[in-house]
């Protein structure tokens, strides 16, 4: 069953193996924020650097030069818990993050693409953001990207335009159900 988990050395395995399949893809990984562009340690204290670092970036000052604060979530599959993709929850939005970036980031590994987790991942992200106070998300995806088109209107994402290239779509929170049939908890 798909959940979102906190970032948690526990699932440093799996999230290698994510991290390593989707390389330069691992959008809402938090990856860009922390590493900057260096090369992923993925040793036991390479992960718990990194999960430190992304607790951090949710604080209210993590803000500033090209960056909100944002809350972390890694998609989870399964007992024990595989990581199968990312998620990044954004509660306010600079410049770049309204024109490009939106609320929402994630992805899928692409060997656990097609099995409905990014549908499962987004939509309890919308109960997180409900919850939240937040009663609409603005999610965007690249316009050739008919997926994750697919699955931002599943979600009652509406087009407000393309950007660039970029797709903009608004999402009210309580557009789905916060629990579909087959979707983990919504976090608290």
């Amino acid at each position: 069953m798909t959940s979102l988990a906190r970032p948690d050395v526990a699932l440093r395995e799996s999230w290698a193996v994510a991290m390593l399949e989707l390389g330069d893809q691992a959008h809402g990984s938090g990856w860009y924020a922390v590493g900057g562009g260096a090369a992923l340690d993925l040793t036991a204290a390479g992960c718990a650097a990194y999960v430190a670092a992304l607790a951090g970036l949710a604080e209210p000052a993590a803000g500033g030069a090209g960056r909100v604060p944002t809350e972390y979530w890694w998609v989870v599959d399964g007992e024990p818990h595989e990581v199968v993709g990312f998620l990044a929850l954004r509660r306010d939005l600079d410049a770049w993050h309204h024109e490009q970036g939106g609320h929402l980031g994630y992805s899928i590994r692409p060997g656990r693409r097609g099995r409905g987790h990014a549908g499962c991942a987004v939509r309890l992200a919308l109960g997180r953001a409900a919850g939240l106070g937040m009663q609409r998300l603005l999610v965007t995806c690249a316009e050739d990207n008919v997926a994750s088109r697919r699955v931002v209107e599943r979600c009652g994402g509406v087009l407000e335009d393309v950007r660039r290239g970029t797709c903009r779509y608004w999402v009210p929170t309580a557009a789905v159900p916060t629990r579909p049939a087959g979707a983990g908890a919504a976090p608290a």
